[in-house]
C-alpha cells in the first residue's frame, strides 16, 4: 500500500497545483474584472488619441473619473479576493471524482482496528480510492461572469481595445504626458508644437514644425500650418504675414492658417521662434497640340497632345466649334446653318503612371457629325487639382472623319451634310437625289441600295411637302442616308475576291483624291489582308480538287506555281507601297493597275484548272444560290409594297418610281426582275392593280423546301463549325416559314422583315460552313497528327502553341505593325474609360485592363 501511495503522490501534487492555479485565476477574474475593464477602456481611449481631439479640461476630467474608477475597482477586488488553501483545493478536486476518494484517503478507520479482516477490508477500500485519485485530472476553472456582469460591460471594453489596436497607435499614449497640468510649466515653462500640412493633391508629407532646423521654410501654396500652445494662456502668441485672414486672438492655445503668400511666421514668448516662409506657387497646367489631327480609313480622328503640371493634370476636355468664317458657303452651305452646341469630349489621361508630364492621343469618331470635313476650331483645356485651367490657341482644321471613295456614296454623304446643315435644304437634297438616281443601272451596283434610296427620297419629299421636317425626322433621314452610304461604299462582300477588288478600288480612289499617308497605309494593309485571304482560298480550292493520284502531281505543281505567284504579288505590293511613300503616285497607280491585271490573269488561270467540285464546294454554291434567290424574292416583295402606295398605277408606275430603265416603271427594275419568276396566268395582279402575294408565297415555300434539302447533304457534321452552320440554316428555315405565312396573309412589311432574318442567317451559316471546310483541309488531314490537332482546338478554334501554351504559333497580325496596333487598342480603351455614361461594370472592367497594361 505504501508503494502505491508513493507512485501517486507526484501526480497528485501536479494535479493539485494546476487546480489551485485555476481557482486563483477564477477568483482574480471575479474580483477584479471591473478593474481590468476600466484599464482596457482607458488604454483604448489613449491609443485612439481622443485626448488630442477634446479640450484639455475634458481630458483632465476624464482622467480624474478614470482614476477614481480604478481606485474603486482595486479596493473592491482586494476585499473580495482571498487565496485558496490546500483544503479548498482538495475539496474542489474531490468533488469532481466519484465516491470522493480524496476524503477516503484522508480518513482513518474508526472501528475494527483490532480485527484483521476489518483492517484488510479498509485497506482494500483505500487502495481502490487511491487508484481513482491516481487517475484524477486538474479541474478547469469556471471563468464565466454572466451572473456578475449581466450587461456584458467587459465585452464592450474588449471591443474598444480591439478597435484601438486596429485603428490606433501605441505612440498616441505618450501625448498624454504633455497634458498634465503644470508639468510642462514646472519643467521648462510654456511650450508649443506645430505641423505643416501641404495640400493632399501635392503628394507631399506632413512635417513637424518643431523639428525644422532651417530658418527658411519652403511650402506649397495652400499649405495649412497648425500650432498648439501649452502653459498659461497669453504667454505665447502668434504673428504671421502668410494668410489673408488676420488672427483675432493670437494668444489662443490653438491656431491654424493657410499659406497664400510668402512672409514670416513667428511664435512670441518664452521659447518662441521665427521663420521666413517661401511659398511655392501652384503653377497652372500647360497643354499643347503635339501634331496634326489626322483620320484613318475607319474615320477616327487621332490628334496627339501633350500636357504637364507641377502636381499632375486631373482632367481635360476638347472643345470643337464650327469655324463659320472659313466655310465655303456654296451649294447646300449657302443658307444659314442651324445652331448647334459646341462639341465637348473628355481628353484621355494616363490611368496609371505620372500625370505631371505626358503625351496622349485624342481618339474620337466624328464621321456622323454634321461638321465632318468642315472647318472647325479645336481648343484643348487642361485642369489641375487647384482648379486652374490652361487652354490652347484655337486650332483650325477640317474636322477629320471617314472619307468615302465611292462617288455615289460620297454624293449621299454630301446630301446628308446639307440636310443636317439646315432643314431648308430638304427640297434641294431631294432634287439632287432624284437626279442621281435617274438612271440607276449606270450608277447602282446593288438593287437593294437603289430601292433604299427611293424609300428615303419619297419620305423626304412627303415630309417636306406636308408641314416640313422636324428635328427628329431630320435625324432619322440623316441616319438612313448614312446607312445607305455605308452600303454603297462597303457593299455586300460575299467572298474574298470581291473584298480584294473592293480594296483595290478604295486604294486607287484614295491615291487619286490625295488621301493622307495614314489613310493610304491603312488601305494598303487592307489590300494585303484581302489578297492573302484570296490566295488562301485558292490554295484550299486546289487541295479540294486533288482527289486522285494522277491529280496529285498536278496539284503539287499548281500549289508551287501559286506559291511563286504569291511571292510575286507580295513583291508588287511592296513596290506599290514604296512608290507611295516616295510620293510617286503616278507610278504607284500604274503598278496598282499591273497588280490588278496579274490578279485577273491568275483568277482566269485558276478557274481553267478547276474541272471538278468537292461536296463542300457544291454545298457552298447551293447556299449562295439560295441566298441570291432569297434576295431577289425580298426585292420583289419590297417593290410590291411600294406599289401598294399607288393602287391606281400599273406595275412600277407609281409616282417618281421609274425603275432602272426609266419610262413608266417598266424598265429593268420592274419588268426584267420584278416579273421574273411569275408565270403567265398565275394571277400576278390582284384587284386594284396590286400584285398578288400568293405567287410570292409559293416561291418562298419552294425556296424553304430547297433549303431543307440542302441541310440534309451539308458536310462537316460533328464539328463545332458544322453544327453552327446547321443551327444557322435552321434559323433561316424558320424565318422563311414566317415570311411565307406573312405573304399568304398579305402582310408584306412582316414578310420583308422575316426575309431579312433569313438572309442574315444564311450568311452566318455560309461563314460557319466555310470555316468547317477550311478546318477539314488543314495540313495533315487524314493523318493521326491532323486528327489530334483538330481535337486539341480550344472553344475559340485556336490551336495550342509549340510549347503547350494556350496560344497559337500563327502570326495573328498578318504583317501589321504590332506596336501601332497595341497603341490604338490602348487609346480606344482609355477613350471608353472616360465615357461616364457607360455602365459601371464596363468602366470597372476597362479600369482593370488599364491597370494591367
Amino acid at each position: 500500500m505504501k508503494r502505491n501511495q508513493s507512485q501517486i503522490l507526484p501526480l497528485r501534487r501536479l494535479v493539485l497545483t494546476a487546480t489551485g492555479a485555476g481557482m486563483i485565476a477564477e477568483r482574480l477574474l471575479r474580483a477584479f474584472w471591473p478593474l481590468f475593464s476600466l484599464l482596457m477602456l482607458g488604454l483604448s481611449v489613449l491609443m485612439l488619441g481622443l485626448q488630442d481631439m477634446v479640450p484639455v479640461e475634458w481630458t483632465w476630467a476624464g482622467a480624474v473619473c478614470l482614476g477614481l474608477g480604478l481606485l474603486w475597482a482595486l479596493v473592491r477586488g482586494a476585499r473580495r479576493m482571498h487565496w485558496p488553501d490546500r483544503a479548498e483545493v482538495l475539496a474542489r478536486l474531490d468533488a469532481t471524482l466519484p465516491g470522493r476518494p480524496v476524503q477516503a484517503l484522508l480518513d482513518h478507520q474508526a472501528i475494527g482496528a483490532g480485527d484483521a479482516a476489518s483492517v484488510g477490508l479498509w485497506r482494500a477500500h483505500q487502495a481502490r480510492m487511491a487508484a481513482r485519485v491516481a487517475g484524477a485530472r486538474a479541474v478547469p476553472p469556471d471563468l464565466a461572469l454572466r451572473s456578475r456582469d449581466p450587461l456584458g460591460l467587459r465585452y464592450m471594453a474588449v471591443l474598444c481595445l480591439a478597435v484601438a489596436v486596429v485603428f490606433g497607435s501605441v505612440r498616441q499614449v505618450s501625448t498624454v504626458a504633455g497634458l498634465a497640468p503644470g508639468a510642462a510649466a514646472a519643467a521648462a515653462g510654456p511650450s508649443w508644437e506645430g505641423w505643416i500640412e501641404p495640400p493632399r493633391y501635392t503628394g507631399l508629407p506632413t512635417r513637424y514644425l518643431n523639428e525644422q532646423a532651417a530658418d527658411v521654410l519652403e511650402v506649397p501654396q495652400g499649405t495649412r500650418i497648425t500650432l498648439r500652445f501649452y502653459g498659461e494662456v497669453g504667454q505665447l502668441s502668434l504673428a504671421e504675414t502668410l494668410s489673408d485672414t488676420p488672427l483675432a486672438q493670437p494668444e489662443n492655445p490653438e491656431q491654424s492658417l493657410v499659406v497664400v503668400r510668402s512672409g514670416t511666421l513667428a511664435i512670441k514668448g518664452p521659447g518662441g521662434r521665427g521663420w521666413q516662409v517661401a511659398m511655392q506657387p501652384d503653377q497652372p497646367p500647360v497643354i499643347e497640340i503635339a501634331g496634326e489631327a489626322e483620320s484613318g480609313a475607319g474615320g477616327q480622328m487621332v490628334m496627339p497632345f501633350a500636357a504637364a503640371d507641377d502636381y499632375g493634370v486631373t482632367g481635360g476636355v476638347a472643345r470643337i466649334s464650327l469655324d463659320l468664317a472659313a466655310v465655303d458657303r456654296r451649294h447646300g452651305l449657302r443658307v444659314d446653318p442651324e445652331p448647334r452646341e459646341v462639341v465637348t469630349v473628355d481628353l484621355p489621361l494616363p490611368i496609371s503612371g505620372d500625370r505631371r508630364d505626358f503625351t496622349e492621343n485624342l481618339v474620337e469618331d466624328f464621321s456622323q457629325h454634321p461638321w465632318a470635313h468642315l472647318p472647325v476650331t479645336i481648343t484643348l483645356v487642361a485642369q489641375d487639382a487647384a482648379g486652374q485651367e490652361a487652354l490652347t490657341m484655337p486650332y483650325g482644321v477640317a474636322l477629320p472623319a471617314r472619307r468615302f471613295f465611292d462617288p455615289l456614296a460620297a454624293t449621299v454623304i454630301e446630301m446628308r451634310r446639307d440636310l443636317l446643315w439646315s432643314r431648308e435644304n430638304a427640297a434641294r437634297v431631294a432634287l439632287l437625289l432624284r437626279a442621281v438616281s435617274h438612271r440607276p443601272e449606270d450608277v447602282f451596283k446593288s438593287e437593294t441600295a437603289y430601292l433604299r434610296l427611293r424609300v428615303i427620297l419619297r419620305r423626304l419629299e412627303a415630309l417636306n411637302r406636308y408641314g416640313g421636317l422636324q428635328v427628329a425626322q431630320q435625324e432619322e433621314i440623316a441616319q438612313a442616308l448614312w446607312d445607305l452610304a455605308l452600303l454603297l461604299e462597303d457593299g455586300t462582300l460575299s467572298d474574298a475576291l470581291e473584298r480584294m477588288r473592293q480594296a483595290q478600288e478604295r486604294l486607287s480612289e484614295a491615291m487619286k483624291n490625295g488621301a493622307s499617308d495614314q489613310e493610304i497605309a491603312e488601305l494598303m494593309q487592307e489590300l494585303r489582308e484581302a489578297t492573302e485571304d484570296y490566295l488562301q482560298q485558292l490554295m484550299q480550292q486546289a487541295q479540294r480538287d486533288g482527289d486522285s493520284e494522277e491529280r496529285d502531281g498536278q496539284q503539287g505543281q499548281d500549289q508551287q506555281s501559286l506559291q511563286m505567284t504569291q511571292d510575286d504579288l507580295q513583291r508588287m505590293m511592296d513596290r506599290i507601297q514604296e512608290l507611295m511613300e516616295q510620293g510617286r503616285m503616278a507610278e504607284a497607280q500604274q503598278a496598282l493597275q499591273e497588280f490588278q491585271q496579274m490578279m485577273e490573269n491568275m483568277r482566269v488561270t485558276q478557274g481553267q484548272g478547276q474541272n471538278g467540285q468537292s461536296e463542300g464546294q457544291r454545298a457552298m454554291e447551293g447556299l449562295a444560290e439560295t441566298l441570291r434567290n432569297q434576295q431577289g424574292l425580298s426585292d420583289q416583295a419590297f417593290r410590291d409594297l411600294q406599289e401598294q402606295f399607288n393602287p391606281g398605277a400599273q406595275a412600277g408606275e407609281n409616282q417618281q418610281n421609274e425603275g432602272r430603265s426609266g419610262g413608266q416603271g417598266r424598265g429593268q427594275s420592274h419588268e426584267g426582275q420584278g416579273q421574273a419568276g411569275r408565270e403567265p396566268g398565275s394571277g400576278e395582279d390582284g384587284q386594284g392593280g396590286q400584285p398578288d402575294p400568293g405567287t410570292l408565297a409559293d416561291r418562298q415555300q419552294a425556296l424553304r423546301d430547297e433549303l431543307g434539302r440542302q441541310q440534309q447533304n451539308l458536310p462537316g457534321q460533328g464539328t463545332p463549325e458544322g453544327d453552327a452552320a446547321r443551327e444557322a440554316l435552321g434559323r433561316a428555315g424558320r424565318a422563311m416559314e414566317g415570311a411565307e405565312d406573312a405573304l399568304r396573309q398579305d402582310d408584306l412589311p412582316e414578310a420583308i422583315d422575316r426575309q431579312a432574318e433569313a438572309m442574315e442567317a444564311l450568311r452566318e451559316g455560309m461563314r460557319s460552313l466555310g470555316e468547317a471546310l477550311a478546318q477539314e483541309q488543314q495540313p495533315g488531314q487524314g493523318s493521326q497528327e491532323g486528327d489530334m490537332r483538330a481535337q486539341n482546338r480550344d472553344p475559340l478554334g485556336r490551336t495550342p502553341g509549340s510549347q503547350g501554351g494556350i496560344h497559337t504559333d500563327e502570326n495573328l497580325l498578318g504583317g501589321e505593325d504590332v506596336y501601332r496596333r497595341a497603341r490604338e487598342l490602348l487609346d480606344e480603351i482609355r477613350r471608353r474609360s472616360g465615357d461616364q455614361e457607360r455602365p459601371q461594370i464596363e468602366l470597372d472592367y476597362l479600369k482593370r485592363l488599364l491597370d494591367r497594361f
